[in-house]
Parts: C-alpha cells; sequence; structure tokens
C-alpha cells in the first residue's frame, strides 16, 4: 500500500491540482480502490489568448469559449482517471492488482447553498487486461473511459455527480480491524455464528430496511434463491432475486454464473449476491455488463450499520468448513494521502 502511494506521490501535474487521495486494498479479491480528489473547474483558465497591443501599449485578452472551456475541463477529468490508473497497473510489476476502481471526487461549494459539497464526477471499475490491452499515445481519455463502462459526468463543469461503482467508505477497514484488536472485549454479533436462516434472515430484513418489499424462500425449496424483493419503483424497478452465502474465502465464480441463471430462469431484473468474503477477477469479469450486484463482507458490514442499525462482525470460527473454498482468509489494508490528512 505504501508503495502505490509513492507511485501517485511521485506524479508531477500543474500547480492548482490537488493530488490528494486515499487507497484501500481488498487482498481475497486483487482489487485497489482508489478515491482521488480532481482539480475544479476554475482549473482551465477562461481566457484563450492574450496579445500585446502596440497601439495601446497594453495586452488584450481573447476569451475562450465557454463551449471550448467545459470540454477541456471534461478531457482532463478523464486524462487524470486515465493516467491514474495507468501509473498504479504499470508500477505493479509483481500484477498483485488485478482490478482497480477510481471513483473522482471534486471539492467545491454549492453557489446555491453555499455548503461545501463533493460530488463524484468519474467511477470506473476495470481489469489489468481490459485496461492495458490499448496504445496510450493514440487514445482519447473520454473515449477511453466510455469504452471501459465507466460513468463519467455528462457536465462536470456543472457538477453533475454520477454514481460510485463502488462507494469507498464501504471498503473502509475499520470496521473490521476493530474487531482484530478488541476480540476478547467485543459484544457485536458474529455473522459467521448465525445459522443459516438467521443469516438468510438478517439479509432480508435488511434489504427490507433499504426500501425493497422482501419475501424469504423455504428452505431446500428455494431453487437457489434466499430472498425474492421487489422494487416498486417505475420503470428501474421489477423482481430482484438475492443469494446470501456465509464464506470464509473467496466466492467461487461459479456461484455468480448459478445467480446468473436463476436470474434468468426466475424472469427477475437484477440479481444480487451478498457474502461475508470477498469476489475475485473472474467474478466480477463475469458479472461486467450483466444485471448482477455483487456485495462483500465489507459491504455488508456498512449496509448493516447504515440501514438497519446493526453493529455487526465478520469472524469464521476455528474450525470452519467451507463450501468449495479455495483461497485466504479476507483481510485488509487501508492508506490515505492529502496535504493536511493522515490516516493509517
Amino acid at each position: 500500500m505504501q508503495y502505490f502511494a509513492l507511485v501517485l506521490e511521485a506524479s508531477h501535474y500543474p500547480d492548482g491540482f490537488p493530488q490528494r487521495f486515499r487507497l484501500a486494498f481488498v487482498p481475497e479479491s486483487s482489487q485497489l480502490v482508489v478515491e482521488y480528489e480532481l482539480p475544479t473547474y476554475d482549473r482551465i483558465p477562461a481566457v484563450a489568448e492574450y496579445r500585446y497591443v502596440k497601439a495601446g501599449d497594453k495586452v488584450a485578452e481573447k476569451a475562450r469559449p465557454l463551449k471550448e472551456r467545459q470540454a477541456l475541463y471534461k478531457s482532463v477529468v478523464a486524462q487524470v482517471t486515465v493516467r491514474t490508473i495507468h501509473e498504479l497497473f504499470e508500477a505493479d510489476r509483481g500484477e498483485l492488482v488485478e482490478t482497480i476502481v477510481l471513483n473522482g471526487h471534486v471539492n467545491t461549494i454549492n453557489a446555491a447553498t453555499g455548503k461545501a459539497e463533493r460530488p463524484c464526477l468519474v467511477t470506473i471499475r476495470t481489469t489489468r487486461d481490459m485496461f492495458l490491452d490499448r496504445d496510450f499515445a493514440r487514445i482519447d481519455p473520454v473515449a477511453c473511459l466510455l469504452d471501459l463502462s465507466a460513468s463519467l459526468s455528462r457536465s462536470p463543469a456543472e457538477l453533475v455527480p454520477v454514481r460510485p461503482v463502488l462507494e469507498f467508505d464501504m471498503v473502509d477497514p475499520r470496521f473490521v480491524e476493530e474487531a482484530d484488536v478488541l476480540s476478547h472485549l467485543d459484544q457485536r454479533q458474529n455473522l459467521m455464528e448465525l445459522k443459516p436462516g438467521e443469516f438468510e434472515a438478517l439479509i432480508t430484513n435488511l434489504f427490507t430496511k433499504m426500501g425493497l418489499e422482501t419475501r424469504m424462500t423455504q428452505p431446500s425449496r428455494d431453487g437457489g434463491v434466499d430472498c425474492v424483493a421487489f422494487d416498486n419503483r417505475a420503470i428501474f424497478g421489477g423482481k430482484v432475486i438475492i443469494q446470501a452465502k456465509r464464506y470464509k474465502n473467496t466466492v467461487p465464480v461459479s456461484a455468480i454464473r448459478d445467480l446468473f441463471g436463476t436470474v434468468h430462469n426466475e424472469g427477475a431484473s437484477k440479481g444480487i449476491l451478498v457474502t461475508t468474503s470477498g469476489f475475485g477477477k473472474a467474478s466480477f469479469d463475469f458479472a461486467k455488463d450483466k444485471p448482477l450486484e455483487l456485495l462483500s463482507g465489507t459491504n455488508l458490514l456498512y449496509l448493516l450499520i447504515e440501514h438497519a442499525g446493526v453493529d455487526a462482525k465478520i469472524e469464521p470460527p476455528e474450525h470452519w468448513v467451507e463450501p468449495k473454498a479455495d483461497l485466504g482468509p479476507a483481510h485488509w489494508e487501508y492508506i490515505s494521502r492529502g496535504t493536511n490528512e493522515t490516516t493509517t
């Protein structure tokens, strides 16, 4: 983690570019999550050129057209995003990172309210192979991001936000590390000690708290469905299939394939797999561009405390029997960098 921080700190940018960031690494899925602060719109000069007028012995200014200035800012946002991901993948000679999630935010003041805001202007999840398979000397940064299925603000200059593909706070290891340090004093509910039915009931309750109409299925008759939920929103809503898996190790990609098949068979609009562990590159690759949502253990802990007021922990018992497990236990590392910020 310190190494990746040094890589980003060594980048050279013009004056006024903040270069503040936070990093979190998820080893069980080889995923690096980056929250990067972008330059503000005023970094794009409003003046296109200066010209000396001999007759009046003065310097005349030529204003930059508004549309040109807005287009330049959008390009800058895209360039910083592509450059940051490229630097991280290229510096990772040992190929420890398979997937990078980057959210680009800007710190600004809302002119209407006078309050500080931090909208996300770009968000992307991409794998090493998919990202590096291009000639970066010839690409257009905006087109590159769109080709990678990134969400880029339609108007960054007007601070039109996009929804992060993964909220950085959902991978904050402090939800887990406290249990490691104070396990003998920790009275929080351990999700790994729940019975299968209790765990499924907890997940069902969580999605109810999040605004879905949920129904649990009968054990052994669920057909691969632990919970059926209904999103009542017009157009975007529909039937949602939810599977809950208590795993210590990385969820195998076969589980995601099975979920997709179930979504298809049930005629559902979306499938969600919730686990106490995490997912690997193959799972993210398979879920890409499909109506599937993968929620890891840390995502689950965040959602439980945020929506259900349940402060839980995930600690597998010593003799835990894992269904089809093939990788080691989850572990978190976290780092933050900023001009006035020091967090570990």
